[in-house]
Protein backbone atom coordinates (compact mmCIF):
# COMPACT_ATOMS: atom_id res chain seq x y z
CA UNK A 1 0.00 0.00 0.00
CA UNK A 2 1.37 3.41 -1.02
CA UNK A 3 2.48 5.41 2.04
CA UNK A 4 1.66 8.67 0.22
CA UNK A 5 -1.95 7.52 -0.10
CA UNK A 6 -2.04 6.62 3.58
CA UNK A 7 -0.61 10.01 4.53
CA UNK A 8 -3.31 11.75 2.51
CA UNK A 9 -5.96 9.51 4.01
CA UNK A 10 -4.87 10.21 7.61
CA UNK A 11 -4.75 13.95 6.89
CA UNK A 12 -8.29 13.90 5.50
CA UNK A 13 -9.45 11.83 8.46
CA UNK A 14 -7.97 14.34 10.90
CA UNK A 15 -9.10 17.43 9.02
CA UNK A 16 -12.62 16.17 8.28
CA UNK A 17 -12.51 17.81 4.88
CA UNK A 18 -10.79 17.33 1.53
CA UNK A 19 -10.35 21.10 1.29
CA UNK A 20 -8.61 21.48 4.67
CA UNK A 21 -6.50 18.37 4.02
CA UNK A 22 -5.38 19.76 0.65
CA UNK A 23 -4.23 22.97 2.34
CA UNK A 24 -2.33 21.02 5.00
CA UNK A 25 -0.66 18.80 2.40
CA UNK A 26 0.07 21.54 -0.12
CA UNK A 27 -1.95 19.71 -2.78
CA UNK A 28 -4.95 20.63 -4.88
CA UNK A 29 -8.34 19.36 -3.76
CA UNK A 30 -8.76 17.26 -6.94
CA UNK A 31 -5.41 15.59 -6.20
CA UNK A 32 -6.54 14.72 -2.67
CA UNK A 33 -9.87 13.42 -3.96
CA UNK A 34 -8.09 11.31 -6.57
CA UNK A 35 -5.74 9.78 -3.99
CA UNK A 36 -8.59 8.86 -1.65
CA UNK A 37 -10.51 7.26 -4.52
CA UNK A 38 -7.39 5.28 -5.49
CA UNK A 39 -7.02 4.02 -1.93
CA UNK A 40 -10.72 3.12 -1.75
CA UNK A 41 -10.39 1.12 -4.99
CA UNK A 42 -7.37 -0.72 -3.62
CA UNK A 43 -9.24 -1.63 -0.43
CA UNK A 44 -12.55 -2.26 -2.15
CA UNK A 45 -14.37 -0.32 0.57
CA UNK A 46 -15.47 3.31 1.00
CA UNK A 47 -13.43 5.22 3.59
CA UNK A 48 -15.49 8.41 3.82
CA UNK A 49 -19.08 9.51 3.43
CA UNK A 50 -19.25 12.76 1.50
CA UNK A 51 -21.47 15.42 3.10
CA UNK A 52 -22.40 19.01 2.37
CA UNK A 53 -19.70 20.19 4.76
CA UNK A 54 -16.69 17.92 4.81
CA UNK A 55 -16.58 14.15 5.13
CA UNK A 56 -17.37 11.58 7.80
CA UNK A 57 -15.25 8.41 8.05
CA UNK A 58 -16.91 5.05 7.65
CA UNK A 59 -16.26 2.33 10.21
CA UNK A 60 -13.54 0.95 7.91
CA UNK A 61 -12.09 4.45 7.62
CA UNK A 62 -11.94 4.82 11.39
CA UNK A 63 -10.33 1.41 11.77
CA UNK A 64 -7.68 2.18 9.16
CA UNK A 65 -6.90 5.57 10.74
CA UNK A 66 -6.60 3.98 14.17
CA UNK A 67 -4.09 1.43 12.84
CA UNK A 68 -2.14 3.63 10.41
CA UNK A 69 -1.91 7.06 12.06
CA UNK A 70 0.51 6.16 14.91
CA UNK A 71 2.94 4.53 12.49
CA UNK A 72 2.81 7.46 10.08
CA UNK A 73 3.42 9.87 12.96
CA UNK A 74 6.43 7.78 14.00
CA UNK A 75 7.83 7.90 10.46
CA UNK A 76 7.42 11.68 10.42
CA UNK A 77 9.27 11.84 13.74
CA UNK A 78 12.14 9.82 12.28
CA UNK A 79 12.24 12.00 9.17
CA UNK A 80 12.28 15.22 11.21
CA UNK A 81 14.91 14.19 13.78
CA UNK A 82 17.07 11.80 11.78
CA UNK A 83 18.45 8.40 12.74
CA UNK A 84 22.02 9.31 13.54
CA UNK A 85 21.72 12.28 15.87
CA UNK A 86 20.76 10.87 19.25
CA UNK A 87 21.08 14.32 20.85
CA UNK A 88 18.70 16.06 18.46
CA UNK A 89 16.33 18.29 20.38
CA UNK A 90 12.68 17.52 19.74
CA UNK A 91 10.09 20.26 19.57
CA UNK A 92 6.89 19.84 21.55
CA UNK A 93 3.86 21.74 20.27
CA UNK A 94 1.32 22.47 23.00
CA UNK A 95 -2.07 24.14 22.68
CA UNK A 96 -4.65 25.15 25.25
CA UNK A 97 -6.70 27.97 26.74
CA UNK A 98 -4.51 31.05 27.26
CA UNK A 99 -4.92 31.55 30.99
CA UNK A 100 -4.62 27.94 32.16
CA UNK A 101 -1.80 27.19 29.73
CA UNK A 102 0.16 30.29 30.75
CA UNK A 103 -0.41 29.99 34.49
CA UNK A 104 -0.21 26.22 34.91
CA UNK A 105 1.08 24.16 31.99
CA UNK A 106 3.92 26.28 30.63
CA UNK A 107 5.67 26.86 33.98
CA UNK A 108 5.51 23.11 34.63
CA UNK A 109 6.88 22.16 31.20
CA UNK A 110 9.60 24.80 31.40
CA UNK A 111 11.26 22.57 34.00
CA UNK A 112 11.84 19.99 31.27
CA UNK A 113 13.91 22.31 29.10
CA UNK A 114 17.04 21.84 31.18
CA UNK A 115 20.39 20.40 30.17
CA UNK A 116 19.80 16.80 31.24
CA UNK A 117 19.89 15.53 27.69
CA UNK A 118 16.17 14.77 27.70
CA UNK A 119 14.86 18.28 27.23
CA UNK A 120 12.91 19.55 24.27
CA UNK A 121 12.10 22.81 22.58
CA UNK A 122 8.63 24.09 23.40
CA UNK A 123 6.13 25.92 21.21
CA UNK A 124 2.74 26.97 22.55
CA UNK A 125 -0.41 28.34 20.99
CA UNK A 126 -3.71 29.41 22.52
CA UNK A 127 -7.30 28.76 21.51
CA UNK A 128 -10.69 27.58 22.68
CA UNK A 129 -11.56 23.90 23.10
CA UNK A 130 -12.74 23.42 19.53
CA UNK A 131 -9.71 25.15 18.03
CA UNK A 132 -7.08 23.26 20.01
CA UNK A 133 -8.67 19.85 19.41
CA UNK A 134 -9.02 20.55 15.69
CA UNK A 135 -5.38 21.63 15.56
CA UNK A 136 -4.35 18.48 17.43
CA UNK A 137 -6.31 16.25 15.06
CA UNK A 138 -4.79 18.05 12.06
CA UNK A 139 -1.27 17.44 13.33
CA UNK A 140 -0.42 21.04 14.27
CA UNK A 141 -0.04 20.21 17.98
CA UNK A 142 1.37 17.28 19.96
CA UNK A 143 -0.62 17.91 23.16
CA UNK A 144 -3.82 19.82 23.73
CA UNK A 145 -5.40 21.00 26.96
CA UNK A 146 -9.15 21.27 26.64
CA UNK A 147 -12.36 21.54 28.64
CA UNK A 148 -14.13 19.37 26.05
CA UNK A 149 -13.49 15.68 25.55
CA UNK A 150 -12.63 14.72 21.96
CA UNK A 151 -14.92 12.32 20.13
CA UNK A 152 -13.91 9.28 18.15
CA UNK A 153 -10.84 7.07 18.30
CA UNK A 154 -8.40 9.47 16.62
CA UNK A 155 -7.72 11.43 19.82
CA UNK A 156 -7.19 10.10 23.33
CA UNK A 157 -7.90 12.22 26.42
CA UNK A 158 -6.89 11.82 30.07
CA UNK A 159 -8.43 13.89 32.91
CA UNK A 160 -5.90 16.50 34.00
CA UNK A 161 -7.47 18.47 36.87
CA UNK A 162 -10.64 20.15 38.10
CA UNK A 163 -10.91 23.92 38.16
CA UNK A 164 -13.03 25.49 40.93
CA UNK A 165 -14.99 28.60 40.00
CA UNK A 166 -15.48 31.49 42.43
CA UNK A 167 -17.96 34.36 42.31
CA UNK A 168 -15.98 37.52 43.11
CA UNK A 169 -16.39 41.30 43.13
CA UNK A 170 -14.71 44.39 44.50
CA UNK A 171 -15.51 45.12 48.15
CA UNK A 172 -17.62 48.15 47.20
CA UNK A 173 -20.04 45.90 45.30
CA UNK A 174 -20.06 43.16 47.93
CA UNK A 175 -21.41 45.66 50.44
CA UNK A 176 -24.48 46.26 48.27
CA UNK A 177 -25.58 42.63 48.16
CA UNK A 178 -28.48 41.35 50.25
CA UNK A 179 -26.63 38.41 51.77
CA UNK A 180 -29.79 37.03 53.34
CA UNK A 181 -31.43 36.54 49.95
CA UNK A 182 -28.17 35.28 48.48
CA UNK A 183 -27.78 32.57 51.12
CA UNK A 184 -31.31 31.44 50.30
CA UNK A 185 -29.94 30.96 46.77
CA UNK A 186 -32.03 33.85 45.48
CA UNK A 187 -30.02 35.09 42.50
CA UNK A 188 -32.16 38.24 42.29
CA UNK A 189 -29.88 39.64 45.02
CA UNK A 190 -27.23 40.03 42.29
CA UNK A 191 -29.31 41.36 39.41
CA UNK A 192 -28.37 45.00 39.97
CA UNK A 193 -24.63 44.35 39.75
CA UNK A 194 -22.59 44.94 36.59
CA UNK A 195 -20.91 41.83 35.15
CA UNK A 196 -17.43 41.31 33.70
CA UNK A 197 -17.07 38.34 31.32
CA UNK A 198 -15.06 36.87 28.46
CA UNK A 199 -17.95 36.75 25.97
CA UNK A 200 -21.35 38.31 25.38
CA UNK A 201 -22.98 34.93 26.05
CA UNK A 202 -21.66 35.03 29.65
CA UNK A 203 -20.36 31.44 29.58
CA UNK A 204 -18.81 31.36 33.06
CA UNK A 205 -21.55 33.35 34.78
CA UNK A 206 -24.28 31.27 33.11
CA UNK A 207 -22.60 28.01 34.15
CA UNK A 208 -22.23 29.27 37.72
CA UNK A 209 -25.86 30.46 37.90
CA UNK A 210 -27.15 27.14 36.55
CA UNK A 211 -25.05 25.11 38.99
CA UNK A 212 -25.53 27.18 42.14
CA UNK A 213 -28.84 29.00 41.73
CA UNK A 214 -30.57 26.71 39.21
CA UNK A 215 -31.35 29.81 37.17
CA UNK A 216 -30.11 31.94 34.30
CA UNK A 217 -28.42 35.28 34.97
CA UNK A 218 -30.70 38.26 34.44
CA UNK A 219 -27.88 40.77 33.91
CA UNK A 220 -25.96 41.41 30.71
CA UNK A 221 -22.22 41.95 30.42
CA UNK A 222 -21.01 45.44 31.26
CA UNK A 223 -17.37 44.74 30.41
CA UNK A 224 -16.43 41.99 27.93
CA UNK A 225 -12.74 41.09 27.59
CA UNK A 226 -11.51 37.83 25.99
CA UNK A 227 -9.02 36.86 28.70
CA UNK A 228 -9.72 35.83 32.28
CA UNK A 229 -6.68 37.69 33.53
CA UNK A 230 -8.20 40.89 32.14
CA UNK A 231 -11.53 39.95 33.74
CA UNK A 232 -9.74 39.74 37.09
CA UNK A 233 -8.05 43.09 36.55
CA UNK A 234 -11.41 44.70 35.77
CA UNK A 235 -13.02 43.13 38.84
CA UNK A 236 -10.16 44.42 41.01
CA UNK A 237 -10.70 47.88 39.51
CA UNK A 238 -14.35 47.76 40.56
CA UNK A 239 -15.95 47.07 37.17
CA UNK A 240 -18.35 44.49 38.59
CA UNK A 241 -19.09 40.88 39.38
CA UNK A 242 -17.08 38.04 37.81
CA UNK A 243 -16.77 34.27 37.90
CA UNK A 244 -13.12 33.19 37.92
CA UNK A 245 -11.03 30.05 38.49
CA UNK A 246 -9.83 29.99 42.07
CA UNK A 247 -6.19 29.46 41.06
CA UNK A 248 -6.33 32.68 39.04
CA UNK A 249 -7.84 34.90 41.72
CA UNK A 250 -6.41 33.27 44.89
CA UNK A 251 -3.76 35.97 45.37
CA UNK A 252 -6.27 38.79 44.79
CA UNK A 253 -8.62 37.16 47.32
CA UNK A 254 -5.83 36.82 49.90
CA UNK A 255 -4.88 40.49 49.46
CA UNK A 256 -8.48 41.64 49.65
CA UNK A 257 -8.40 43.09 46.13
CA UNK A 258 -11.63 41.16 45.51
CA UNK A 259 -13.91 39.22 47.83
CA UNK A 260 -15.78 35.97 47.34
CA UNK A 261 -19.39 37.09 47.07
CA UNK A 262 -20.79 33.62 47.79
CA UNK A 263 -19.22 30.30 48.77
CA UNK A 264 -21.59 27.40 47.98
CA UNK A 265 -21.16 24.11 49.80
CA UNK A 266 -20.40 22.45 46.46
CA UNK A 267 -18.57 24.89 44.19
CA UNK A 268 -18.93 24.62 40.41
CA UNK A 269 -16.08 22.73 38.77
CA UNK A 270 -14.75 22.55 35.24
CA UNK A 271 -12.59 19.59 34.21
CA UNK A 272 -9.57 19.91 31.96
CA UNK A 273 -8.35 16.99 29.89
CA UNK A 274 -4.98 16.38 28.27
CA UNK A 275 -5.44 15.10 24.72
CA UNK A 276 -3.06 13.47 22.24
CA UNK A 277 -3.42 11.80 18.88
CA UNK A 278 -3.81 8.08 19.47
CA UNK A 279 -0.45 6.38 19.22
CA UNK A 280 1.76 9.47 19.60
CA UNK A 281 2.64 8.63 23.20
CA UNK A 282 5.13 6.24 21.59
CA UNK A 283 7.21 9.36 20.90
CA UNK A 284 9.48 9.87 23.94
CA UNK A 285 9.26 13.66 24.12
CA UNK A 286 5.45 13.61 23.86
CA UNK A 287 5.17 10.85 26.47
CA UNK A 288 7.52 12.65 28.86
CA UNK A 289 5.63 15.95 28.60
CA UNK A 290 2.30 14.13 28.95
CA UNK A 291 3.39 12.28 32.10
CA UNK A 292 5.05 15.39 33.55
CA UNK A 293 1.87 17.46 33.18
CA UNK A 294 -0.25 14.74 34.77
CA UNK A 295 2.15 14.60 37.70
CA UNK A 296 2.26 18.37 38.09
CA UNK A 297 -1.54 18.60 37.96
CA UNK A 298 -1.81 16.60 41.17
CA UNK A 299 -0.84 19.77 43.05
CA UNK A 300 -3.13 22.07 41.05
CA UNK A 301 -6.44 20.74 42.32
Amino acid sequence: MDLALLRTFVTVHRAGSFTRAAALLGLSQPAVTSQIRTLERQLGRPLFLRQARGVTPTSIGNELAHKAAPHLDALVEIAETGLDDESAVRTLHLAGPPEFTAERALPALAELSGEDGQGFALRASFGNAEEVLEGLASGHHDLAISTARPRGALLTATPLCDEEHVLVAGSQWAEEIDTGRLHRKDASALEHLPVVEVHESLPLVSRYWASVFDALPAASGTVIVPDLRAVLACAVAGAGLAVLPRYLCATALARGDVVAVYEPAVPPLRTYVLAVRTGTLAMPHVARAHDWLLGAAASWC
